[in-house]
């Protein structure tokens, strides 16, 4: 790899200095590389354009990786920004856990290193897409790396969710809402609300309910091939929201519906370390 596209977050501490430390050594190694800075607070994802933070018209198409700094945050917003795009992607945190990302701003010689010299594996991540159809006629379409949440805008309410696999009636939810996951959001909202941890390469999607009015409802496993749909079953006007990446809400009322499936693209990450999935598990999940 020798052409670089970075995203740095200028909310997370330190970003400047690390960019700068960046800039300095693939100068000195005789690499190139374009910088895009974003804030949390810009507007809301924008779906005419099919990104919120990093414009994919930006980047250069003969760049060979695309690092972010901040946190998971950052890097699963630039994956959902970029797909299409095939670049691979790597995170420097910059944040508090930093699950998905490859080390921090203490190691950049060495990441930069390994970068230069080939020394890495790809790991292609499935993605979701979901598509919300209205009764008013609105429409609405996005993809998620980690996963897709339907729920109520009062978290202090239930709601009731109609929920079928692949055209045939599998049950109701009455909860909080549902969780769709894929393998990489297992250890996300997921295993916050009680779903399993996958493994990555796993082909599978995961749906998990979120404080359900029951004692007997459990995450179900699911194959990547399945469609999910969800119908809004009772509340007015506006009361529930489907919530891509913890990001991206789209409202929706009863007799709304949203059809989850796997998404024709894909994110690629790079992966440095000799770490496992589980050595990640359990060094960076500790009390799991």
């Amino acid at each position: 790899m020798k052409k670089f596209y970075i995203i740095a977050n200028e909310d997370k501490q330190n970003t400047k200095r690390t960019l700068k430390r960046i800039g300095e050594y693939l100068a000195l190694k005789g690499a190139s590389w374009n910088v895009h800075e974003s804030r949390e607070e810009e507007e809301g994802r924008r779906p005419d354009l099919g990104f919120k933070y990093t414009d994919p018209r930006n980047v250069p198409p003969d760049t060979d990786c695309v690092i972010t700094l901040g946190g998971d945050g950052t890097l699963i917003q630039a994956a959902r920004d970029l797909a299409g795009l095939n670049i691979p992607i790597l995170g420097i945190n910059l944040g508090t856990l930093g699950y998905l990302t490859q080390g921090n701003g203490q190691n950049v010689p060495e990441i930069l290193d390994a970068l230069l010299r080939d020394h890495y594996v790809l790991e292609r991540r499935l993605m979701l897409e979901g598509r919300m159809s209205g009764k008013s006629g609105a429409s609405f379409r996005d993809v998620a790396l980690n996963e897709i949440v339907v729920t109520r805008k009062d978290s202090m309410k239930v709601t009731k969710l109609s929920i079928s696999v692949n055209g045939r009636f599998f049950t109701s939810y009455t909860a909080n809402g549902v969780i769709l996951s894929t393998p990489t959001g297992s250890t996300a909202y997921n295993l916050s609300a009680g779903g399993p941890i996958a493994a990555p390469n796993c082909q599978i999607m995961i749906l998990t309910s979120i404080c359900s009015h029951t004692l007997n409802m459990r995450s179900i496993v699911l194959s990547s091939d399945d469609t999910v749909r969800i119908e809004i079953v009772n509340g007015g006007e506006g009361e529930q929201t489907a919530v891509f990446d913890g990001d991206t809400a789209v409202d929706m009322s009863k007799g709304d519906v949203i059809e989850i499936s796997r998404s024709s693209l894909e994110t690629t990450m790079v992966k440095l370390n000799e770490d496992s999935f589980l050595d990640n598990v359990r060094n960076k999940m500790a009390g799991i």
